[in-house]
């Protein structure tokens, strides 16, 4: 959630100064860049804090002591496909997609040539 908010704060500060630039006709790649370093610079100067907490927020995400993006359910469900395929190396799992019923009829073969 900081990341989110210190993300929005830059774009809040970036977007009126891009229609700025805009409107004082320095052209889209020209305005890009000035309203990007000016929106750069307060944010670092002024959002500190904001910019703390969205770094550790990233850091706490990345280093692996996150909470995992998984229910419980979900880890025992993988966990029991893991043992159940250990138990059976015999099996092979294919992710192809759901599978389409069977009708019963024949393929049509591709003609000769």
């Amino acid at each position: 959630m900081a990341f989110l908010k210190y993300s929005l704060i830059r774009l809040a500060l970036f977007a009126p100064l891009f229609v700025l630039f805009m409107f004082l006709q320095l052209g889209a790649v020209l305005s890009v860049i000035c309203a990007a370093l000016i929106a750069f610079a307060l944010s670092y100067l002024f959002f500190q804090k904001q910019r703390d907490d969205a770094a550790a927020a990233i850091h706490g995400r990345l280093s692996g002591k996150a909470k995992p993006l998984r229910s419980e359910g979900e880890v025992a469900d993988a966990n029991a496909e893991d043992s159940l395929l250990d138990a059976n190396p015999d099996i092979t799992i294919r992710n192809s997609g759901p599978k389409a019923p069977e009708t019963g009829t024949p393929a049509p073969k591709a003609p000769e040539s």
